[in-house]
């Protein structure tokens, strides 16, 4: 399986294939479109995102020392953000997850192409990833 700066290094190559921003929003569509559907029992309001504007769900299954991440959302764009987060996070450890420093935003140029609103709901899914992390990195020094 892939680092997460490996998966980070493989974003980078597939944006780099584009050459403006409708074609890379065009792409997160895309990415967004093809996500693997979340069962709907798992939209909850515990599993609801809270900083984001439109509807984002995400879910974590600790197994074998990894985090698994399942998502959904109400708007494409958003939807696209978030398979990218999952694209590098699922299948990691919590370690993993808490030491990794996400640089593919800035170098893909999305982070001067989001708008403040979709930036902010950004940032609440990569927190709530790292949250998951948290708790399942506690829970496995308890053991």
């Amino acid at each position: 399986m892939s680092s997460i700066i490996e998966v980070q290094e493989e974003i980078i190559k597939e944006f780099s294939v584009f050459t403006d921003w409708v074609d890379k929003y065009s792409y997160i569509i895309e990415l967004g479109r093809n996500l693997e559907k979340m069962p709907e029992e798992l939209k909850t309001e515990e599993n609801l995102i809270r900083g984001c504007q439109s509807k984002v769900w995400l879910s974590a299954e600790y197994k074998n020392g990894k985090l698994y991440f399942k998502a959904d959302s109400d708007a494409l764009v958003t939807k696209g953000l978030i398979s990218l987060l999952i694209k590098i996070f699922s299948g990691k450890t919590p370690k993993e997850i808490l030491d990794s420093n996400l640089y593919f935003i800035e170098k893909i140029g999305l982070s001067n192409h989001l708008s403040p609103t979709r930036s902010n709901g950004l940032l609440a899914m990569i927190d709530k990833i790292k949250a998951y992390a948290l708790i399942h990195s506690q829970s496995e020094n308890k053991n």
